[in-house]
């Protein structure tokens, strides 16, 4: 895909960040799309499909967290990606921005150079994406990686991009301990800085929608997906 390809849609109530964030993004070929508040996002959201949205937190009308959620539950906009780009660092606010379905946190202020970076890192997962098109089956459980969806006996479950991509991680050796280290840099990559709890966060949601029993946590070191309970 070309860079003139990609749509980017900012979102903040700063109009200096808007033209100065924005300037950037285009000077790179991108095209860019723009709204002041969470619920003029998600209409714009709807209207242009984009593949990157960057979201502030604190807006009038809908925050960020809010509308990140409304947009995931968009089937149109299950796969954009989403990075928060907020002054607000704060572990609560990245906990609360992961938990409603966001790929990134990026914590402003920011250098453009830098988030430039940042943007490059979380868009070489579109080129990624198409290679994931297999479908792997482990026990009664089904993943499409076409689709990002989760098929446990006759449940159909869908996931966040995050979360899906630490599951299919995870499933891709059973009974195999990931080091928490290799977990960020496997989902996240090594360009992208996220919250200690980042990974917690996204295996409580797993436990939550597939099964607890299903996740080991090794102390001190990552996490297991089991099927057997002699595993656990």
């Amino acid at each position: 895909m070309n860079t003139s390809d990609i749509k980017i849609l900012l979102v903040d109530d700063e109009p200096d960040i808007l033209e100065i964030v924005g300037y950037n993004l285009k000077s790179e070929g991108y095209q860019v799309f723009t709204a002041n508040n969470g619920l003029e996002a998600v209409k714009t959201a709807k209207k242009v499909i984009p593949h990157l949205i960057l979201l502030d937190i604190m807006m009038p009308e809908m925050d960020g967290i809010e509308a990140c959620e409304k947009i995931r539950n968009v089937k149109s906009l299950e796969d954009v990606l989403i990075s928060f780009l907020t002054a607000r660092g704060e572990d609560y606010s990245q906990v609360a921005g992961f938990d409603a379905g966001a790929d990134d946190y990026i914590t402003k202020p920011v250098k453009p150079k830098v988030l430039i970076s940042k943007v490059k890192s979380l868009l070489r997962r579109l080129k990624t994406e198409e290679k994931a098109d297999t479908t792997t089956k482990i026990g009664d459980i089904v993943i499409n990686r076409d689709e990002y969806v989760v098929f446990k006996g006759e449940e159909k479950i869908s996931l966040p991009r995050k979360e899906f991509e630490l599951f299919s991680l995870l499933t891709s050796k059973p009974g195999k301990v990931f080091k928490r280290e290799v977990i960020l840099d496997s989902v996240w990559g090594n360009e992208v800085v996220v919250g200690g709890r980042t990974i917690d966060v996204h295996i409580r949601k797993l436990r939550e929608k597939i099964g607890d029993h299903y996740f080991k946590t090794v102390k001190g070191v990552g996490y297991k997906f089991v099927l057997d309970e002699t595993d656990k």
